[in-house]
């Protein structure tokens, strides 16, 4: 049987053209499948089968573990004090081995080895296949829909194969076995059974791959397309800079009589496509990503990352665009979050903002509205403003002398630090649960606090644009903390 097996594995390597050692090691893993079976459990066998003489052996064998992960399987794992015991230089990560009986490799055991080893042949074929098709650095897959399954189409390119998924496909598309079919390589899957390469047509990385394969100035390094927000199959935006002064980077992007573009679009099932000049002032980037709305005015709020966009009434609709979808495209083009609003809504907020100031100041200042109005006029808005700006900028407002201004500063300093000596009270009282929350930063505790919310179940029980008004984070971070504290809900 010695000599039978390795017959087998000379007459496999030359059949499948693969190093007689893969086989090997495809016939070791087929004797330790069987002799794991015989022993019942999650036991880890090893086989070593000798390459000259085709004899081999087996082992049982443990994983040294250290003590304070404990055995998470007893059938295979041994904690490094006991491990210790039977081999004094034993390390964690190394292994115990025992000799035990072979299998013996009868009729049936010979072929059922057979087929594990030509399984491993056939994953060591595809892996193979896999890793040259990578090799070439390929960003879009270019193939022929070969099946349908499950709602996902596998499309084959060669001897390799991707799936498309239902939900990476553009909604208006209705792709058949044998299409031809473009899609961008959205990444690797090496534990799937069918295809391992995934695609993706409405990512907008697929965009920017089409738009770098019609403008040769972007592989030339002239042009950049700096980001891509999608609707697949109905409107999308690229954000376009250009290292070179002599190039017009829209331009070059929509091509003659608007080639390039048309290109790109016919491809996405006449996806629309705004080109956006990139611009480093997020102001100036936003304001372009709104086109073809014309904006009034912009107010930039750095700490929430933030714009309020005036428009007036005419540009309004097309600002928001059909569904929210222009500001939504927009804001995912800037990374900020976009809001539009009328001339009058924008007075009204600025109104109500500079009421909320003021008060802050008569309050916490113990100063009357008309010194509360000079210092709003002036720019300030917050008490950590007052306190810390420098001193000749101060000194620079007409109305005040510099007794009054270090005096205003004295004041805003001692009214801080009892607030924050307030705060840390209201924080003592939030419960552990809450402060051990993945995600919370002790910012956003403090102010939970401040809007009463001391548990865990008080945050899982907000609705997201209530987390939003409480705490300032965006709408994403705020479903995710929403739905982390309410995950104990469904495990408990």
């Amino acid at each position: 049987m010695n000599r039978e097996m390795l017959m087998l594995v000379d007459a496999i390597s030359r059949e499948k053209s693969v190093d007689r050692e893969v086989v090997f090691g495809a016939v070791e893993s087929a004797l330790a499948q069987a002799t794991k079976k015989l022993h019942g459990g999650e036991v880890d066998i090893r086989v070593a089968v000798d390459r000259d003489t085709g004899e081999y052996e087996s082992f049982r064998r443990w994983l040294v573990v250290p003590d304070e992960a404990g055995l998470q399987n007893p059938d295979s794992e041994e904690m490094l004090s006991d491990a210790v015991d039977r081999i004094a230089d034993i390390e964690v990560g190394d292994y115990i081995e025992e000799p035990i009986d072979s299998v013996p490799i009868g009729r049936i055991g010979a072929q059922a080895a057979k087929q594990v080893i030509l399984q491993k042949i056939r994953d060591a074929e595809r892996e193979q296949l896999l890793n040259d098709f990578l090799s070439r650095g390929d960003k879009i897959f270019v193939g022929t829909v070969k099946r349908l399954d499950k709602g996902d189409l596998v499309v084959e390119s060669g001897r390799v194969e991707g799936r498309l998924k239902r939900n990476e496909m553009i909604a208006k598309e209705n792709l058949r076995t044998g299409d031809r079919v473009r899609a961008f390589i959205s990444g690797i899957d090496p534990t799937a059974r069918g295809p391992q390469i995934l695609l993706s047509r409405s990512s907008p990385g697929f965009m920017m791959e089409l738009f770098a394969q019609e403008v040769p100035e972007i592989e030339q390094g002239l042009l950049e397309i700096k980001s891509c927000a999608r609707d697949a199959g109905s409107r999308a935006k690229i954000a376009v800079q250009s290292h070179d002064k002599r190039v017009d980077p829209i331009g070059t992007c929509v091509g003659v009589r608007g080639s390039r573009v048309n290109a790109v679009t016919n491809e996405l099932a006449g996806e629309r496509v705004d080109i956006v000049l990139w611009s480093d002032d997020p102001a100036q980037f936003v304001i372009g990503a709104l086109a073809p709305a014309n904006v009034q005015s912009i107010v930039v709020d750095e700490e929430k990352h933030a714009m309020d966009v005036v428009v007036d009434e005419e540009n309004l609709a097309i600002a928001i665009g059909r569904g929210g979808q222009n500001v939504r495209l927009a804001s995912e083009l800037t990374g900020w979050r976009i809001n539009i609003m009328t001339a009058d809504e924008s007075s009204a907020k600025q109104a109500q903002e500079s009421d909320a100031v003021r008060k802050l100041f008569v309050e916490k200042l113990d100063v009357d509205e008309e010194v509360a109005d000079i210092l709003i006029a002036e720019g300030f808005t917050s008490l950590e403003e007052v306190a810390y700006v420098p001193l000749q900028e101060m000194l620079e407002i007409e109305s005040f002398d510099e007794d009054t201004v270090n005096e205003l500063r004295t004041r805003a300093k001692d009214a801080l630090l009892t607030m924050e000596i307030a705060r840390e009270e209201r924080v003592d009282e939030v419960s552990q649960d809450l402060r051990d929350l993945e995600g919370l930063t002790p910012e956003l505790i403090a102010k939970l606090a401040d809007g009463g919310v001391h548990t865990r179940d008080g945050l899982a029980d907000l609705a997201v644009d209530e987390l939003q008004e409480l705490t300032g984070v965006d709408d994403e971070r705020a479903k995710a903390l929403i739905m982390k504290a309410r995950e104990h809900w469904f495990t408990a």
